[in-house]
């Protein structure tokens, strides 16, 4: 039984090598007989002849690289799936690949074709500079906002996006992920600079070297001074009286801003809880986080002090009150747009003769239109 099994499978293995021979010998070109294929090329057309050849050529500069097994790029495998496309003799004109690789190259250029043709066709729509520039806008003026907060925005104003549009012209130093949760130092004085004033010293030294200060009140929103004052003694007391000073008829803001320094103490921090004022300190060294007020004593100083022998108190006290509504009434100031901190109630006349107003005995000039 086994002898006839053994047999049996003897012979079924040799007919398969058999019919794989001859499917190979079918799929190579026809070299034996020069005759015959003169023969069979004889009723071919033309254009299927220079097809052949152009198959046939292409090989044999894929074959003359200088590799031991040459690659085939993806330009390679196009060509020959063109070649053979325009002739029927495509099989016996391969030398280089088997058809069934040929086959297969063109399964997968099939599915990418069609995976092309059938992905949805989304209209490519241009989004003006106007718009990024207002995308890029929302996102610095509200760190909170997401790319579908500030698309809703856009659609609110008529203005169709989607959400990844946004998110592809969205500041990656700002960006959602990588923003902080809680609103930055810069931020809150922006979000909140009607509400907010800020106090400061600065001392200054009379003819004599006697120390005396100077005490100023600024509102951040406007730039406006609203109060200042000098001692030669800034106790505790008298600094709380200026803030009750500075909040006549309950006019009060809702933040004041102040540093670490001694001159505030109890009795201040009393009228400031009474006047319903939340009292925020500066981190210490840092006088970047109350600029507004350095910045106007450092004007005070390069544009009055430093031009000026200062007597003693009394004399300090009208200097710095004179400055001061030249400060609010006339000097332009860069931080709110050369505006004047406190405009005028009635519109300036555009035409008239200029006249030059003295301010600090000729150290400044005010300008205006004779009405």
């Amino acid at each position: 039984m086994l002898n006839i099994l053994s047999r049996l499978r003897s012979k079924i293995l040799s007919i398969a090598h058999q019919i794989g021979d001859r499917i190979q010998q079918s799929l190579k070109p026809d070299t034996v007989s020069l005759v015959a294929g003169a023969a069979r090329d004889a009723i071919r057309s033309k254009a299927q002849l220079i097809a052949e050849n152009a198959l046939l050529r292409h090989q044999l500069l894929i074959l003359r690289r200088q590799v031991k097994n040459p690659q085939l790029s993806n330009r390679d495998r196009i060509k020959l799936l063109l070649l053979a496309r325009a002739t029927p003799f495509w099989k016996q004109a391969l030398l280089i690949v088997q058809p069934d690789t040929l086959l297969r190259w063109h399964r997968q250029l099939f599915r990418l074709v069609w995976r092309r043709k059938s992905k949805p066709k989304i209209p490519h729509t241009r989004i003006t500079p106007e718009t990024i520039t207002l995308i890029r806008q929302m996102r610095s003026d509200n760190i909170t906002w997401g790319a579908e907060r500030i698309r809703g925005e856009l659609l609110k104003l008529g203005i169709k996006v989607s959400k990844r549009t946004v998110q592809r012209y969205l500041p990656p130093e700002t960006s959602p992920a990588t923003s902080p949760s809680n609103q930055n130092w810069g931020t809150f004085l922006r979000n909140h600079a009607e509400q907010i004033w800020s106090c400061d010293f600065t001392q200054v030294y009379s003819l004599f070297f006697a120390p005396l200060f100077v005490f100023v009140i600024i509102e951040l929103s406007s730039r406006r001074i609203v109060h200042t004052a000098v001692t030669a003694h800034p106790t505790d007391a008298w600094v709380a009286q200026q803030l009750r000073e500075a909040t006549p008829w309950g006019e009060h803001p809702r933040f004041l801003i102040r540093d670490n320094d001694s001159k505030y103490g109890p009795h201040f921090e009393a009228v400031a809880a009474g006047s319903g004022i939340e009292v925020i300190r500066t981190p210490f060294q840092a006088p970047n986080a109350n600029s507004h007020a350095e910045r106007f004593l450092q004007s005070l100083r390069r544009e009055c002090l430093n031009y000026m022998l200062i007597l003693n108190e009394r004399h300090l006290t009208k200097v710095v009150r004179e400055y001061a509504g030249f400060f609010n009434h006339a000097r332009p100031h860069q931080g709110i747009g050369q505006r004047i901190p406190v405009p005028p109630k009635v519109e300036p006349p555009q035409t008239g003769k200029i006249i030059a107003f003295p301010v600090l005995g000729g150290l400044h000039h005010d300008y205006r239109r004779a009405a």
